[in-house]
């Protein structure tokens, strides 16, 4: 069996030409992420049609993740080259406006930092890994101690206490550039610093019903306080630990990241988790021990997909860190109890506080993970238009391949961030029975499914005017 947890990789200067981005995807990648805090939107445009082109000439179905910048707050320039170093113990003075940083004065893009800041507030930079303590507040600046040091470069994001800060996300430039990805085609868009469902559903308004899916950070205490909230209106979350690692005590975010996994799996939200999993292969060849624990252990918390950031954005080997984590990834499959994970979640299932459509997709995704087990099936067929029962039965973690068959391609590219699931494009058909019989065609034409084995179908009419996959099949290739 392959990899069933996907692998999002960031797209930056050390992997955007064309040839690596086809290493990417060969080396394993699922999902392309383009964060808009960094670049300008028409380079992230370009990037999106060499993405698009490397995908087909590699016959991959690969989607494509807008990360928009929210009320991000970020440093001022740091040196080029090896960036500047702030050592533990070493005082450096924060000061707002936009000009060059270094190891003595950083700049902040935040207008009222000295107002919202006070003595004893913790500042982090980057993704957490740099802490300064405020010592006072001055006419010329915040005078910080470093307690957690280590280099910056670029412009590294800053994160503030989330009560004081001034502004909410999606921020007006957020909207501004969700129209533009909506209309560019992109499959998927994430929101930063998510507060309540109202932040996601402002997103889903702007960006039409036709949009991408609406993609949560999970990144400060009051979003992890709105979670099942956030989760109804979202159409999948990410666990954003650099920034949730600083506003929450550090002991507390591993538990966070097992309750937001197991609340989005129990959903059918696919979830990501992200930040730093092979931080140190930005320059080290290899991981560290800690590392690959780290991505064996969200693998068996259930998580769909495991994202890299600067690993490949601006890393000495982006197709090695991909290679690495799909290999600790793969190995961790083997380990995970998928049975007893789906059983569990069977024994959760509360049908009765569904609306109907919701109500029988989720009916007949538990009758089709279970006659999958029962029957031995060597492949669970999900003909789907919108992902959503494909979505439905992933939750499960069938130990059947999971293949979705879509005429859609949008809906087929997102489906790349679902677990298990092997995105597949068929053409239109009329009636369930045509789109039954082509599925099992297709998946035998591919080779995934051979002659003797049995297959279970999900499917549903499309003349129906409110279609659900309603018809389960148990099909047994001749």
């Amino acid at each position: 069996m392959s990899r069933r947890t996907k692998i999002v990789a960031t797209v930056g200067p050390a992997c955007d030409s064309p040839e690596a981005l086809a290493s990417l995807m060969e080396a394993g990648v699922d999902v392309v992420r383009l964060g808009f805090a960094h670049s300008t939107a028409d380079q992230h445009l370009q990037t999106l049609a060499r993405v698009r082109a490397a995908a087909a000439a590699c016959d991959r179905v690969v989607g494509i993740l807008a990360d928009l910048p929210g009320p991000k707050v970020r440093t001022g320039p740091f040196p080029d080259g090896t960036g500047a170093l702030l050592a533990v113990g070493h005082r450096v003075t924060l000061v707002p406006g936009e000009g060059a940083s270094d190891t003595e004065s950083v700049s902040v893009d935040y207008p009222s930092l000295l107002e919202d800041l006070g003595p004893g507030d913790r500042v982090a930079l980057g993704d957490g890994s740099v802490v300064l303590g405020v010592e006072e507040v001055t006419r010329a600046g915040v005078v910080a101690m470093v307690h957690n040091g280590g280099w910056l470069k670029g412009r590294p994001g800053v994160h503030l206490p989330a009560e004081r800060m001034r502004v909410s996300s999606p921020t007006t430039a957020d909207l501004d550039l969700l129209a533009a990805i909506t209309e560019a085609g992109f499959d998927m868009v994430a929101i930063s610093f998510v507060q309540t469902a109202g932040d996601i559903e402002r997103a889903r308004a702007a960006a039409g019903p036709h949009g991408p899916m609406i993609v949560a950070k999970i990144e400060t205490r009051a979003a992890v306080e709105n979670l099942t909230g956030i989760i109804d209106v979202a159409d999948a979350v990410m666990i954003a630990r650099g920034d949730l690692g600083v506003e929450c005590a550090i002991e507390e975010v591993p538990h966070l990241q097992k309750h937001i996994i197991r609340t989005c799996v129990a959903w059918g939200r696919p979830v990501i988790t992200a930040t730093q999993m092979l931080e140190s292969m930005v320059y080290a060849p290899t991981p560290t021990r800690a590392e690959a624990s780290d991505i064996a252990n969200a693998v068996f918390d259930g998580a769909d997909a495991l994202m890299l950031s600067a690993e490949t954005a601006i890393g000495h080997d982006p197709v090695g860190a991909v290679r690495t984590m799909a290999r600790i990834a793969t190995r961790a499959e083997r380990e995970a109890d998928y049975v007893q994970w789906g059983g569990r979640l069977g024994k959760l299932q509360r049908l009765e506080q569904l609306p109907g459509s919701l109500a029988i997709s989720a009916a007949t995704s538990m009758a089709a993970w279970q006659l999958a087990l029962s029957v031995e099936a060597a492949a669970i067929l999900c003909c789907t238009r919108s992902g959503a029962t494909a979505r439905a039965i992933a939750r499960f973690r069938p130990t059947a391949p999971l293949i979705g068959l879509c005429p859609v391609p949008a809906t087929a590219r997102q489906l790349t961030l679902t677990w298990g699931l092997l995105p597949v494009m068929v053409p239109e058909h009329g009636s369930t029975d045509d789109i039954v019989w082509l599925a099992v065609e297709r998946v035998v034409e591919m080779g995934l499914v051979h002659q003797g084995e049995t297959v279970v179908v999900l499917a549903g009419n499309p003349a129906d005017p409110d279609p659900v996959s309603d018809d389960v099949r148990v099909v047994r290739v001749r």
